[in-house]
């Protein structure tokens, strides 16, 4: 029988050991969510130099066992910038460098140009601002992720959750100001799940407004995923984190006290029994820790696995159910019907929509405001209403109108937005004496503006949105008569990868609608690009799309422009009032963007990209226009198809289930 070797099973044990901690020193830092602040600084600003050197110091300052650092760069009256980094409390101090320099490189690649931004990691988070960030407690932006598998025992899982988090926000937001405030614990929900729970907070915090914060993210999870098996919520100055499963290194407990120690060897064993042990004895002492190993290896696996899973599933969920925390958002219902003057029609309506009516408001502050009121039968009910707020919390373009909050009531669920003095651009189309307050910078300007809005929904926002009802009703325009893009309840999110999607249930305005949507209810960004092409052609022309509709004799819209194209005559659609006062080349150039849009194949629509290249560019060479898609017209009065809006109210094409 081959020797057994007692020192052998150590060192393979530290072999293995060795190998798992490679193994998680290898992981790459795994990036979660990041944003810039859309205010850009000048050309010539000294803050793109200050902001290099800010970025500078905190990758160099991620060393050691440092896990929180601030500083800032420039005088506190000329364009200062502030930045800090927090690394998750649990990891070591190398994969903190490793992360913080990651962070660093993605903000100085993605918001090289912005006066502010964050970055979140699984294990740090890095953010820099032109105002103090220091020692405030600051909740937006907001971030949340959830497991999408639900919990069973949902109250007795909320209850035990909300005890243990709330204890353990006291326990860490009670360390003094610089000192880590960062805590773990777990709770045993069932015979074979625990339930593992993380608190941190920026040490540079007061113990009040640690502890604010956390209790303001914990009842955000709460109410929103209090029935998930996990969640986190991201703020800049605390974050919180459960999961049924040990995501965090375990914190250090002392060896435990000795035992007795074991009897002297038994001197009947001679010196040969001084010096060997056992072969029973070696056994005995070997199996349980290979065993011990083994699961080691295994679990350890596991977890890798889940943990790429689940933030696979985070990738998703950050595409569709990420949210801000109610809280903050919610305004009572007895606010805004006093700001409104209990919505009155006479004084404060400002127009109806296909979901329901939009009024004036004046919050007690004097802040003026937008109410739309959502009709209790309309067709957005509480998942487009849910859809609407989730989108525009989250989106922070000047071309797109701003939430303010929101109201859920009883049966009343209501938006609140910022106050649009001007209207909106229909409201300009549909009055000869307000069309000739567009001149032709204006009408230029507002389509460069919906053009970049409509951009930034594609291409530039953390998400792609489809808007699926861009027309002239929807886009406002504020006191300097700059587009603002509203109404997201028919948006729709695609995944990073999509490109297309597919519905049965159609909604819209006839006339804005794409063909292959329209009839087929498949949307893309090309959808979209088709209304912005309509809504081209209605600012040059000043005649609303559904004007030609009101007429059994009257050709439709696309098809009027495009007898002009083809008859070398387009400067005749322009509108009447601009006179002469206009730009030759940029109202041709407008005329064949907006024909290029409405194609009927959707491919060879241009992107808004390649849109706003053209508009800001004279030298780009245009392809000539196809002749665009022409819906075919049906007899109202026999056809059993689904009727069209003529007034632009909104549509909604309901499917029996």
């Amino acid at each position: 029988m081959p020797s057994f070797n007692p020192f052998s099973l150590p060192i393979v044990f530290l072999f293995l050991l060795s190998f798992l901690s490679l193994s998680a020193y290898a992981a790459d830092p795994l990036q979660i969510f990041y944003t810039c602040a859309n205010h850009s600084f000048a050309q010539n600003s000294v803050y793109p130099s200050r902001l290099n050197s800010l970025l500078s110091s905190l990758s160099s300052n991620a060393t050691g066992n440092i896990e929180f650092y601030n500083t800032s760069v420039g005088e506190t009256t000329s364009n200062p910038v502030y930045g800090l980094f927090l690394c998750r409390g649990d990891v070591a101090a190398e994969i903190c460098r490793r992360c913080v320099v990651n962070a660093v490189q993605e903000l100085a690649t993605k918001c090289s140009r912005e006066k502010a931004a964050v970055i979140w990691y699984d294990e740090c988070m890095v953010r820099y601002s032109n105002e103090s960030i220091f020692s405030t407690l600051i909740k937006s932006p907001r971030v949340a992720l959830t497991n999408p598998t639900n919990i069973t025992e949902q109250d007795r899982f909320n209850r035990l959750l909300n005890t243990t988090m709330t204890e353990l926000a006291r326990e860490a937001s009670n360390f003094p100001i610089g000192v880590k405030k960062f805590g773990v614990k777990d709770f045993k929900f069932s015979e074979f799940q625990n339930v593992y729970n993380l608190v941190q907070c920026t040490p540079d915090l007061s113990s009040t407004d640690c502890n604010s914060c956390l209790k303001f993210t914990i009842n955000g999870l709460l109410i929103s995923y209090g029935e998930r098996q996990g969640a986190r919520g991201l703020l800049p100055s605390c974050n919180v984190r459960y999961e049924v499963y040990p995501f965090y290194n375990a914190p250090t407990t002392p060896a435990p006290a000795p035992g007795l120690a074991p009897p002297p060897p038994s001197s009947a064993a001679g010196s040969k029994g001084k010096n060997k042990i056992s072969t029973a004895t070696i056994v005995a002492i070997a199996v349980p820790i290979a065993g011990s190993v083994v699961l080691f290896i295994l679990g350890y696996s596991c977890f890798l696995i889940r943990r790429t899973k689940y933030n696979a599933v985070e990738g998703e969920i950050d595409a569709n159910d990420m949210t801000s925390t109610v809280e903050s958002l919610q305004f009572d219902f007895a606010t805004i019907e006093a700001a409104t003057n209990k919505f009155s029609d006479d004084h404060n309506k400002l127009g109806e929509g296909g979901f329901g009516a939009v009024y004036k408001g004046i919050l007690p502050n004097g802040q003026e405001i937008a109410v739309k009121r959502l009709s209790r039968n309309s067709g957005q009910g509480g998942e487009q209403f849910k859809n609407e707020v989730v989108l525009v919390a989250k989106l922070q373009h000047k071309n797109l109108t701003r939430l303010l909050g929101f109201c859920l009531d009883g049966e009343e669920k209501i938006l609140v937005y910022e106050f649009v003095p001007n209207k909106s651009l229909d409201y300009f189309l549909c009055d000869p004496k307000k069309q000739e307050e567009l001149d032709w910078s204006r009408r230029y300007n507002i389509i460069g503006g919906i053009a970049r809005g409509i951009q930034y929904l594609h291409e530039d926002s953390r998400l792609r949105i489809i808007h699926c009802d861009l027309k002239a009703s929807n886009v406002l325009l504020d006191a300097n008569m700059n587009p603002k893009i509203s109404d997201f309840g028919m948006a729709r999110i695609f995944g990073i990868d999509q490109t297309q999607g597919n519905t049965s249930r159609v909604v819209g305005t006839y006339g804005y609608m794409s063909p292959e949507y329209a009839m087929h209810g498949e949307f893309s960004v090309k959808s979209d690009v088709y209304s912005f092409g309509v809504l081209i052609l209605e600012i040059i022309s000043g005649k609303k799309n559904s004007s030609f509709y009101e007429s059994e004799d009257a050709e439709d819209f696309l098809s009027y422009v495009w007898i002009h194209w083809r008859d070398d005559r387009p400067l005749e659609l322009l509108d009447p009032s601009l006179g002469d006062s206009y730009s030759r080349d940029e109202v041709l150039r407008c005329i064949q963007i907006g024909l290029l849009c409405v194609q009927e194949d959707p491919t060879n629509r241009p992107t808004m990209a390649s849109i706003l290249l053209t508009l800001n560019n004279s030298s780009v060479t245009l392809p000539l226009p196809q002749e665009p898609a022409f819906f075919p017209r049906t007899d109202q009065s026999t056809s059993k198809a689904t009727p069209w809006s003529v007034n632009e109210m909104s549509i909604t094409e309901l499917q029996p289930r």
